[in-house]
């Protein structure tokens, strides 16, 4: 009895151990964080704008937040595409508008620059890359993208309509 008592507790903690271990392999890539320059736009430019983007994957939810200062006018709107980093790409997430062109309850840019933060679920997946597999509220479709290295965070201004700092979304960790 005694023997088979030890033998339980002897399961149970390794079946803890297994589970602790999972847990911490799956929490490892939840995370990252990219530096948003003009270097990393296409075509590259020279600017003195810069930014940092971080985010925090959940089961069904990403939390973010982006910085950005010093950009050459005013910034009109930031988003996440879906491309790789030679190329652009189809909005997939709004993350800010000032042009009034986001979905219902899109914030506001900071013009001149600051913070913005927010959380993405389903809903806020949009269908700008339908046409390349990416559909409207594919949530886990859209974080494979993300760890992939196929979106990058982009911040558009007045006088860089087309995006003024960029930054490629991967799962690198060293940014």
């Amino acid at each position: 009895m005694k023997n088979a008592r030890l033998k339980l507790v002897a399961v149970a903690v390794a079946a803890v151990g297994v589970v602790g271990m999972g847990t911490a392999a799956v929490a490892s890539g939840n995370h990252d964080r990219e530096h948003l320059t003009g270097y990393e736009e296409t075509p590259a430019l020279s600017t003195p704008g810069a930014g940092d983007f971080r985010i925090d994957i959940h089961r069904d939810s990403i939390d973010y937040k982006l910085s950005f200062s010093g950009l050459e006018s005013d910034v009109t709107q930031a988003h996440i595409h879906f491309e790789n980093r030679t190329n652009a790409g189809p909005i997939v997430v709004f993350l800010c508008s000032n042009l009034g062109n986001g979905p219902a309850g899109t914030q506001a840019c900071p013009a001149a620059g600051g913070t913005i933060t927010g959380t993405i679920t389903a809903a806020d997946v949009g269908n700008g890359a339908v046409a390349q597999g990416l559909a409207a509220g594919e949530f886990q479709e859209f974080v494979q993208a993300l760890r992939s290295g196929a979106t990058y965070v982009n911040v558009h201004s007045t006088t860089r309509p087309a995006g003024e700092i960029r930054a490629q979304i991967d799962d690198d960790h060293d940014h």
